[in-house]
């Protein structure tokens, strides 16, 4: 684990309001952001004349000549192997929804060290402009030479789809859109945990997602791929089925891959006789249709800070429950994922982030659990100092097997 972050632009003496006014009450929030939570930091000592013309002109000029007669040098002789640029445009920040590109910061920079902090990794926050899908991937190709990977953040669906496809197209460095593949992720880890507990393969499992945006499409065609039986998922106005002729181009794809019981109607209807609730959409799934899903179900209620089912209300009915929340036990939080992924990918220097390492992920997480797999305990915490190192082991050694890495 790293060593704790101080912010080096900390002042006692002005941190003790919200906005810098003494009428105002103390808020520890707004202390621990006053003048941001990161910084830049040298790696090398300037300590005379000798440093500097190591560091910077001369000798700067022979890493540069060499850089030019071959490109693959810049990842020895500069940072890009071990930096991740987060980029957003603010669209989808947490909860709030499209709160711009200078709200988002905040949020960014938090990302940003939850990278250093469990997986070593330097990322750099970049707040975009601009919500044209187009403009966002040219800035974004631009800015990629600086950078060993690409961190999508809060960009709200469908467009973030597009976003990510194009960008993988064209870069030859991993592109990651969190929201959807980190969720993914640690809800297999944990869904593997629980049946493993139950004494079922995800085989027999049928399972319900309530949310089609980004985080439910991709852990729908992730549980799928990662051998699920079947899942149908809900939006507002019901089941996405191939009956429904107001669907978008990407669910339109999702109903051609998911619901193979072809239940139509409401959520509730999708939930009579289900083995898994997975809730990433908000609002609330009444207690009745809670009580209609299979015995010894499981319900990952994920919203935050107000998960659709209540733990009180899903331990009535459910033999595992998670949320996205860390006052509950089982938290289903994507610190879990990211870092050690983004970790094993610049390790190997892998072009992309495979379906194959992000399954390689999910069960390097779930393992982690190993003997001490309990109802309440299917998921390991943030802060388990095992987390990070295998997770990164396991995506490394899946890169090189799948022939994207290039060391």
């Amino acid at each position: 684990m790293a060593a704790e972050i101080v912010n080096p632009r900390s002042d006692s003496n002005t941190d003790s309001t919200t906005a810098g006014t003494t009428d105002e009450p103390f808020d520890p929030a707004f202390a621990l952001h006053r003048g941001g939570k990161m910084a830049v930091q040298a790696t090398v000592p300037i300590r005379d004349k000798d440093d500097l013309s190591l560091a910077y002109t001369p000798g700067v000029a022979k890493v540069c000549s060499a850089i030019a007669e071959n490109p693959e040098l810049v990842h020895d002789y500069t940072w890009k192997s071990q930096v991740v640029a987060v980029v957003t445009d603010g669209t989808a920040v947490l909860g709030l929804g499209d709160i711009g590109p200078e709200a988002s910061l905040p949020v960014m920079e938090g990302k940003a060290i939850l990278f250093k902090q469990f997986g070593g990794v330097d990322a750099v926050p970049i707040a975009l402009a601009t919500t044209d899908a187009d403009e966002i991937v040219e800035t974004v190709v631009r800015l990629a030479p600086s950078f060993g990977g690409v961190n999508l953040e809060d960009i709200s669906a469908p467009r973030c789809f597009e976003i990510e496809r194009k960008l993988q197209e064209r870069l030859d460095i991993p592109v990651f859109h969190d929201d959807q593949h980190g969720t993914a992720v640690v809800t297999l880890a944990a869904l593997r945990n629980a049946a493993k507990l139950s004494g079922r393969g995800l085989g027999e499992l049928r399972g319900v997602i309530s949310g089609a945006g980004a985080a439910g499409v991709a852990i729908a065609k992730f549980l799928l791929e990662a051998g699920l039986g079947d899942v149908a998922v809900a939006d507002r106005k019901g089941i996405v089925s191939r009956d429904r002729e107001d669907l978008t181009d990407v669910k339109r794809e999702l109903a051609e891959l998911t619901n193979k019981a072809g239940i139509s109607g409401s959520l509730a209807d999708a939930l009579a006789g289900a083995d898994i609730f997975i809730g990433v959409s908000g609002g609330t799934v009444p207690e009745p249709a809670v009580a209609s899903m299979a015995p010894g179900a499981f319900v990952f209620a994920m919203a935050n800070p107000n998960p659709e089912v209540h733990p009180d209300v899903a331990h009535k009915y459910a033999s595992v429950v998670a949320t996205g929340r860390s006052d509950y036990p089982n938290q289903i939080n994507n610190v879990l994922a990211f870092p050690g992924i983004f970790a094993g990918a610049l390790q190997v220097r892998a072009s992309r982030i495979t379906e194959g390492m992000k399954i390689a992920a999910a069960n390097a997480l779930a393992d982690v659990v190993g003997d001490e797999l309990a109802a309440d305990y299917v998921i390991p915490s943030p802060f388990d100092e095992r987390v990070a190192p295998a997770v990164t082991a396991a995506v490394a050694a899946a890169a090189r097997a799948e022939g994207v890495a290039r060391r």
